[in-house]
């Protein structure tokens, strides 16, 4: 013990400061080891309340842009090709599909851009080319052309889509689209596989007088081993002008 005018000293007096030092270093540690996108907000229990203001995660800009234009390029190819898609049963006509791939990749480049604006802006900026931007807008006018003309071509020649029965070895279906336009009528045959998906016809025909011969039932629909035959008849008024046999094959 001291003098009056002293302190007094127990025993254990300086855990307090022993706790403090433990604690600060504590907080230093958390500092350091929290990302730098993280905030705490006062007052409230820290584990609760760490909030993230951007995402960790950076994209490159080359992946960011070819991931874009890649998707675009998709698009626009399948605008302008003869696909269609059949699902549970039903045809999906190939400018529809074109349509919501030309969406998914307009999503898709919008959430490249903001995610590499969040991440670095002026980064993004320096490296995108003009060659790209101007590629990205061509592949964009390319699909929506596509689109908009495979539906007006439906529109106008009153396309009708038919799946035709029975299907073949393996889940193989002959889906046929028929067309009328003035005094012709036409008609593409595609292969469907199990995938649902074809990219091209199998074979077409053109018959006098807009005759739509599998409206009418005047076709014949036979399987084999190795696919399938489709053979179109005319009428004495209405006679096939051009194709009439063609061979479906989902392999």
């Amino acid at each position: 013990m001291s003098g009056a005018g002293g302190a007094l000293h127990r025993p254990g007096s300086h855990a307090p400061s022993g706790r403090l030092a433990s604690s600060r270093d504590r907080r230093s540690r958390d500092f350091l080891t929290r990302p730098r996108n993280c905030r705490r907000v006062r007052g409230v229990v820290p584990a609760v309340t760490e909030a993230c203001t951007q995402h960790s995660v950076r994209l490159s800009p080359a992946v960011s842009t070819a991931a874009g234009l890649g998707s675009l390029a998709i698009a626009a190819v399948a605008s302008w090709s003869s696909l269609l898609l059949v699902v549970q049963g039903r045809v999906i006509p190939g400018w529809a599909v074109s349509a919501v791939l030309l969406v998914v990749s307009l999503v898709l480049r919008w959430a490249l851009i903001r995610v590499g604006r969040l991440t670095d802006a002026s980064q993004l900026l320096r490296s995108r080319a003009k060659w790209a931007r101007s590629g990205s807008s061509l592949l964009i006018v390319t699909a929506a052309l596509g689109t908009a003309w495979g539906a007006v071509d439906d529109l106008i020649s009153d396309a009708e889509y038919r799946v035709l029965r029975p299907a073949g070895p393996g889940g193989c279906t002959a889906v046929v689209r028929e067309t009328s336009f003035l005094v012709t009528g036409n008609g593409e045959v595609y292969a469907v596989g199990r995938t649902g998906l074809a990219l091209g016809e199998s074979g077409s025909w053109t018959v006098d007088d807009g005759h739509r011969p599998i409206e009418a039932g005047t076709y014949k629909l036979s399987w084999g081993r190795e696919g399938g035959h489709l053979r179109i008849s005319g009428t004495s008024t209405d006679p096939v002008l051009r194709g009439g046999s063609s061979d479906i094959d989902c392999g």
